[in-house]
């Protein structure tokens, strides 16, 4: 099918019901690892599944020691680099073993899903060797009929990192979830359906669902109902067919009549109920969960969700989740939408490797956009040695194939990426590599468009050599200078900032005097960047310039910026022999899951519904006082007044005058004194809206802890992350103490990590203790698999101890 600009979709995600007929074990406990290439007795760790046997560490320089030029940053040298893959210890084999049970195999068949496996799998079941798949990031399948018993069977997966394999933390191990399935011989495979909706209207949808059967041999009368239920569980829908034919999809048609469309606002999610019969007896049942919701690309006008205009207000994110490494952790992954939805965020890009599927179906639930991509090197002139151009000729399109049959359901999703900033971007073939790709996705879904993140522009390359011009959304990588020469020249009559900023900041950290660095490295001691969100990498800018693109161009869709939170690896600007200095601060949210500043300056212009305001830097400044310290303030706000110790410092309004001024409110000549900081806001007609105030913190007193819940699911899983801080007897918040503090877990509950968000920190996450960073650190608490209350105590040198508890239930 032709590929058009009008998209219109409705998807599902694959949640299975447990039941009679169709049974799924997650295999998380009961795992034994070893380290290396074989089973080392004297060695075995019992482990929980997932695992990330290398964010144990220890840090050090030596861990993947890379000596390289960064092509995409516009090295033409290759230089030491450390840190480049987090400094920790990924590199190397490893062995997981567990035992499952199957009570009966008659007339059934077993299939077993790996979420991810980091890398190189090799699974064997009762001895024998049932599948490999070397991308670490992909999901994979294996039907091991003839092979499993019933009773016990023995299962090792076996997996292996190589040197110069990537150039972020990949992670180690099991780091996804295993699921065995059993169903009957007759059953709806892994992955085996696809719903779209040709028709999307505030009155009617219309609904198909395709699905593959297997086991149909010698089988006549397949009987396939399905029940379509709305978000209140109530049935909308019914159809019941005969199904007789072999080797090809079976389709059932349907119409919902005054449909709730999904959305970020509203991600309402139905559930289609599938169920087969053989001979009128059910032998397999598979619910799923999806939206209805409508796509179109409109050239020249923009992206339409529902009919209604949007831009993309998205985030890139890395896979890794800060202290508690790559291991999948889906409380973890909450926690992380949560802040982003509340700074504004409504798209999440995948950057640059298949996700868990947990993210996927949060994105689905709690209403952000995705756009999905499966990795950043292709087989010409790959990136990294042992990268995924290794493997890109033989793997390419199954790995891609697994993408799109896993997530093309997700109502989340919405466009697909092929790539990022691949060298094939030049000559002759990159374009044969583009074509294979692209081929590949259209003919799994056609219901979505194509990107893929470019940066190479000058001449001869992406705008001049068909490359752009051969996706469905031209993706540009930091670019926002150049959009309209790129728009005048492409055919596509859109623009995608597919990843933007790459502005850098440590929280907390500020540098004077305050110039804006555009496109210019700025080093500055302790390997730290400027907080006043004013610097960015020499390929980059800083946010204004593409909120002002998105403002000013409704053929501008929007962006993802890079990034949304800090990640492990690639340390920029400190990655040249800089230790330590072992993780990214292009973040908004750092390491330790704690806002920069920049993330009110995000704020300020994304949450529509809550209003903004914040000030920077802290006042607490001793030994600085007469000193020039500009006053910045993120505001939703068009206009505000400063006051230091009472007397004003002028009124500013958000202005044209310069891209800075058109959406922060700056006094960049103010003084040092300790004492009062006050800001007072006005609303678009003048009047008085809000005001906040900040005071400079006397001695250190106390210990403040603040969990981001009180109340936990009483599963295993669920994560509480404390925020500790000093404050002084009046209880302000200490920003510049940065004292170790030690942690105490009891009751229901467990230490699980701790994090400052300090790139420099070679503090292990594992033990419970933390030096404060900026004044603040965070500890994580995982809940018990029983009812309960945790008490977390929190202590320090010269400061009152606190303790607070959490409910598990």
């Amino acid at each position: 099918m032709k590929f058009q600009y009008l998209f219109i979709l409705m998807a599902l995600s694959g949640a299975i019901n447990i039941n009679a007929q169709r049974e799924v074990q997650t295999l998380k406990h009961g795992w034994e690892f070893s380290h290396g290439n074989v089973f080392d007795a004297p060695n075995i760790q019992q482990v929980r599944i997932p695992h990330d046997w290398a964010i144990y560490g220890p840090f050090d320089r030596k861990h993947d020691l890379q000596i390289v030029a960064v092509e995409q940053n516009g090295e033409t040298e290759a230089t030491e680099k450390t840190g480049r893959t987090g400094g920790l210890p990924f590199i190397g084999k490893g062995i997981y073993r567990t035992v499952f049970e199957i009570p009966d195999t008659i007339n059934r068949s077993v299939t077993i899903v790996f979420d991810g496996v980091m890398s190189n799998a090799e699974v064997t079941l009762n001895g024998k060797k049932v599948i490999s798949w070397p991308y670490g990031y992909n999901s994979f399948y294996v039907n091991v009929d003839g092979i499993v018993l019933p009773g016990e069977n023995r299962l090792e997966v076996a997996c292996e990192n190589k040197e110069g394999q990537s150039r972020w933390y990949p992670g180690a191990g099991l780091y996804r979830n295993v699921h065995v399935i059993s169903t009957d011989k007759v059953h709806i495979p892994t992955w085996g359906t696809f719903v779209t909706t040709p028709v999307v209207t505030k009155e009617y949808a219309s609904v198909s669902l395709s699905m593959e059967v297997a086991g149909t041999y010698n089988r006549q009368n397949i009987n396939i109902t399905t029940v379509i239920l709305n978000p209140e569980g109530k049935e909308v829908a019914k159809k019941s067919n005969v199904f007789c034919a072999r080797g090809q999809e079976f389709t059932q048609n349907f119409l919902v009549n005054h449909p709730i469309l999904w959305s970020p606002d509203n991600p309402a999610l139905y559930t289609a109920k599938t169920i087969l019969s053989v001979d009128g007896k059910v032998v397999d049942e598979y619910d799923t969960s999806f939206g209805i919701r409508s796509l179109a690309y409109v050239p020249q006008k923009g992206f339409f969700l529902n009919g209604v205009p949007t831009k993309f207000k998205g985030v890139c994110n890395h896979h890794d989740l800060g202290p508690l490494g790559a291991a999948v952790n889906k409380s973890a992954l909450r926690h992380q939408l949560e802040l982003l939805k509340d700074m504004g965020v409504n798209a999440i890009r995948t950057s640059h490797n298949m996700p868990a599927p947990e993210l996927v179906e949060l994105c689905d639930e709690m209403g952000l956009m995705m756009m999905i991509e499966p990795f950043d090197d292709w087989g010409f002139r790959p990136k990294s040695p042992n990268g995924y151009g290794a493997v890109f000729d033989e793997w390419a399109e199954k790995d891609v194939s697994n993408m799109i049959r896993h997530f093309r359901n997700n109502p989340s999703v919405v466009m697909w990426s092929i790539g990022n900033e691949v060298p094939s971007q030049w000559g002759e073939p990159g374009i044969g590599e583009l074509l294979r790709l692209r081929n590949t996705v259209r003919k799994l879904d056609t219901t979505r468009p194509i990107t893929c993140g470019m940066d190479q522009v000058g001449e001869g390359a992406v705008i001049d050599n068909g490359f752009a011009a051969a996706l469905d959304i031209p993706g540009f990588n930091y670019k926002p200078q150049f959009y309209d020469k790129f728009y005048e020249k492409l055919p596509n009559g859109l623009i995608l900032g597919s990843e933007t900023a790459s502005t850098v900041s440590s929280r907390g950290q500020y540098f004077f005097p305050v110039e804006f660095k555009d496109h210019n490295v700025v080093l500055h001691p302790e390997n730290q960047s400027n907080s006043y969100d004013n610097e960015s990498c020499s390929w980059s800018n800083t946010p204004d310039f593409d909120f002002a693109r998105d403002d000013d161009n409704d053929w501008c869709i929007g962006q993802f910026v890079w990034t949304g939170f800090d990640y492990l690896g690639e340390p920029s600007p400190y990655d040249t022999d800089a230790w330590p200095s072992h993780s990214s601060v292009f973040g908004i949210i750092d390491l330790a899951s704690l806002p920069k500043d920049r993330y009110y300056l995000y704020r300020s212009k994304w949450n529509e519904d809550s209003p903004t305001l914040h000030i920077l830097p802290h006042w607490n400044w001793k030994g600085r006082e007469g000193g020039v310290t500009p006053v910045f303030v993120y505001t939703s706000y068009p206009k505000a007044e400063l006051f230091i110790n009472g007397i004003s410092q002028g009124i500013r309004e958000k202005n044209d005058s310069t891209v800075y001024n058109r959406y922060r409110l700056m006094w960049m000549d103010t003084k040092y004194e300790p004492g009062e900081l006050k800001v007072v806001t006005y609303d678009k007609n003048g009047k008085l809206a809000e005001e906040k105030t900040i005071r400079t913190a006397g001695k250190p007193h106390h210990l403040v802890a603040t969990p981001h819940r009180k109340i936990l699911a009483a599963n295993g899983e669920d994560l509480c992350y404390i925020t500790i801080q000093v404050a002084d007897k009046d209880g302000n918040i200490i920003p510049t103490d940065n004292r170790r503090v030690k942690f105490k877990v009891e009751g229901a509950g467990s230490f699980e990590a701790t994090a400052n968000g300090d790139p420099t920190s070679l503090l292990p996450f594992q033990k419970p203790e933390m030096d404060l960073f900026s004044g603040a650190a965070t500890a994580i608490v995982r809940s018990a698999d029983k009812e309960g209350i945790i008490t977390f105590t929190a202590s320090a040198n010269g400061v009152k101890p606190v303790t607070t508890t959490i409910q598990v239930e």
